[in-house]
């Protein structure tokens, strides 16, 4: 079959970046991140949590083709924020909501062990 490899979808090269960093030239406060072995589900994950941040303007993503394995997001910021730092804050804030989750499903799950 002429299809690539599976793991190739979620095994970073060796060499390569797992998150990549442009700068705008002609938008001031914008740039793209390219994430590497990542698709729609942190794409819009990462989306959703950048527009909860009041200084994030636009914060957009896509998948360049299919067979390419990486997602590129767009952040355009104001000028008390830069796309840097919105990002860091969103990948922080996600990384918390994730904890707590865990933890509350963790307690749920051994609640639920106990009666049995």
């Amino acid at each position: 079959m002429n299809a690539p490899d599976r793991y190739e979808r979620f095994v970073v090269p060796e060499g390569t970046k797992k998150v990549s960093y442009e700068r705008d030239t002609k938008i001031i406060n914008a740039a793209t991140f390219t994430i590497e072995r990542e698709d729609h589900t942190i794409g819009n994950i990462l989306r959703m949590q950048l527009h909860g941040d009041e200084n994030v303007l636009f914060a957009g993503y896509k998948l360049p083709h299919p067979l390419q394995y990486k997602i590129l997001v767009r952040i355009h910021t104001t000028s008390q924020s830069s796309p840097m730092q919105a990002y860091n804050q969103a990948i922080n804030d996600l990384d918390k909501e994730l904890d707590h989750l865990k933890s509350a499903f963790e307690v749920e799950v051994e609640k639920h062990s106990r009666d049995f």
